[in-house]
């Protein structure tokens, strides 16, 4: 059976509420962290189907260093990841280009990204799109 959960990476707890009423709402048990550090644990522990994670968030690019940790990981890096940022699109890409890694291999670009705020039938649509890929 396909896991129905969905993490949700945000410090902010008002975003976090927004997101996971959505997931809620879609029928999708929201899991959420306020951290890249706790997203990590949280992930690995239950493998959701699917990560919501905000580019800017307490510590130095902790949103793009858990990417990069996300997808560096050989149980997590197949998860699909929507990053959410009041950031522009293009700065974002931007940057990801710029994350390379020691071993000098590129960090492969999210499977989406939405800049802040969401509309809420945007990014339903987006997790919809994403849970049945899954199927």
């Amino acid at each position: 059976m396909v896991n129905r959960k969905i993490l949700v990476v945000d410090d902010e707890s008002d975003m976090r509420i927004f997101i996971s009423t959505v997931v809620e709402t879609m029928g999708i048990e929201p899991i959420t962290a306020k951290n890249g550090p706790e997203a990590l644990e949280k992930a690995r522990a239950d493998l959701p189907a699917l990560v919501i994670l905000d580019v800017m968030m307490p510590g130095i690019e902790d949103g793009l260093q858990t990417y990069r940790q996300f997808k560096r990981e050989e149980k997590l890096c197949r998860i699909p990841i929507i990053m959410l940022s009041a950031i522009a699109k293009k700065t974002f890409f931007h940057s990801i280009r710029m994350l390379i890694p020691q071993d000098g291999t590129p960090l492969p670009e999210p499977e989406a990204y939405m800049e802040k705020p969401p509309d809420a039938d945007e990014l339903s649509r987006l997790i919809k799109s994403f849970l049945q890929k899954e199927n």
